[in-house]
């Protein structure tokens, strides 16, 4: 609950499916201890943790800050509690409200009333009526954008008559960075590229090339962690405009998140057939800021691979060449192929996979991170590849697959280590 003698706040990264133990590892990073849930990580902090939070973190999906939990199994009860809640903390005098209803296994389960009685209780305790932009009870729409305003999200949770209510701090989703303004087919969510990055071992000193790259989501996030560039750096947030903001503190944030901006040490790479894809992708990196580090070409995926194979010799771990950054890590292929059921058919797909795992045999040094959305495909590169995450991407199940010459899983600390760059 809410304690408004302490300036801690309760606060929760929502992560899509499957991606909890990445965002944990991004929050070791910043000094924070987390503690994994279901659908996010739950953390302790000052409005500062908030703040750095939202700035930095590329895997998760909003932050809120929970309001309070009770027991409510009448709308008597619901709305007498929730009167109680710090709404004028999160609202200023013209703000307007969005609400997120979910009711499960409770005496309370029809939605649209509980919204109601949650908005009376919103208006009683700020002495006047509220305005209503969007009300919705779909789990799904909770993590969608479903307007650009600047409204104030709460979301609330009944089950089992336990009612949760928080305040998004996020306004727009998180993978929402502000690049990419274009798109191919069947895009990426940029969480999930920059799960795979982080997930994958790449370490930023080595080659990394993604040769079906569409609107350039792989590479971009890639570049992005490999300078140490701030995810939320060119765009604004709802906790702006709460009455307690601090512009200064967050202000300085900014100016540490820009100083640590480093030099990329090695070779991003993205290529596509699709020309039109290849020309989007390039702009987006400019909107990011990354037009300099990633160089993208038009081109099929057997003449893109070459570039593997023509390298495949230079990226021996190993090898004694010392000052060489590139000599000394393994380069990369991490790519999201098409999945059969959005982009054209399954028929090619096995071959696909097949052409991938032989640019690997025929440079071992490399390495192949792949999301895919059938497990089974991943045989066809007769690589031994082992699973990294397994997650949602446009509400089609999918997986990343990284052959691992170790077989070991790569864990938190690497992660962590990878969150604001990837030395490790």
């Amino acid at each position: 609950m809410y304690d408004p003698a302490s300036s801690s706040l309760e606060i929760f990264a929502s992560t899509a499916p499957g991606l909890e133990s990445i965002v944990a590892g991004e929050l070791k990073a910043l000094g924070v201890r987390p503690k994994q849930e279901i659908g996010g990580v739950a953390f302790t902090g000052e409005l500062g943790r908030l703040y750095e939070a939202n700035l930095w973190l590329r895997t998760a999906s909003r932050i809120t800050v929970r309001l309070g939990r009770f027991h409510a199994s009448t709308f008597f009860e619901l709305e007498r509690r929730a009167r109680k809640l710090p709404w004028s903390r999160f609202l200023s005098a013209t703000d307007s409200v969005r609400l997120r209803v979910t009711c499960r296994k409770s005496k309370l389960y029809h939605s649209d009333a509980v919204a109601e009685r949650v908005l009376a209780a919103i208006g009683a305790s700020m002495s006047r009526a509220v305005t209503v932009v969007d009300s919705h009870s779909d789990d799904d729409a909770a993590e969608e954008d479903v307007s650009e305003s600047r409204s104030q999200l709460f979301i609330v949770r009944i089950f089992h008559d336990e009612c949760e209510i928080s305040a998004d701090s996020s306004g727009e989703l998180l993978h929402r960075r502000g690049y990419r303004r274009e798109v191919a087919k069947a895009p990426l969510r940029e969480t999930i590229a920059a799960a795979m990055v982080l997930a994958s071992g790449w370490r930023g000193r080595s080659p990394l090339l993604d040769p079906m790259c569409g609107s350039g989501t792989i590479p971009i996030e890639a570049a992005m962690i490999a300078r140490k560039i701030a995810p939320g750096l060119r765009r604004s947030f709802q906790f702006m405009d709460w009455p307690g903001f601090d512009r200064s503190e967050w202000n300085e944030l900014l100016d540490r998140a820009q100083a640590s901006v480093a030099s990329l040490s090695g070779e991003i790479l993205g290529a596509d057939r699709d020309e039109g894809a290849i020309g989007a992708a390039t702009r987006n990196a400019k909107r990011a800021g990354v037009a300099g580090d990633v160089g993208f070409t038009v081109g099929a995926l057997s003449r893109s691979l070459g570039v593997v194979r023509q390298r495949g010799d230079t990226s021996n771990p190993d090898s004694d060449t010392g000052g060489d950054a590139q000599a000394n890590d393994s380069g990369w292929i991490l790519t999201n192929p098409p999945y059969g059921i959005r982009v054209g058919g399954s028929g090619d797909l096995r071959d696909l996979y097949a052409t991938l795992g032989s640019a690997i045999k025929a440079s071992p040094r490399w390495r192949l991170g792949v999301l895919t959305s059938d497990s089974g495909l991943v045989h066809h590169s007769k690589l031994a590849l082992v699973p990294r995450f397994s997650t949602s991407n446009g509400g089609i199940p999918v997986a990343f697959f990284v052959s691992d010459k170790t077989g070991k899983q790569v864990g938190q600390r690497r992660i962590a280590g990878a969150a604001r760059g990837v030395d490790t």
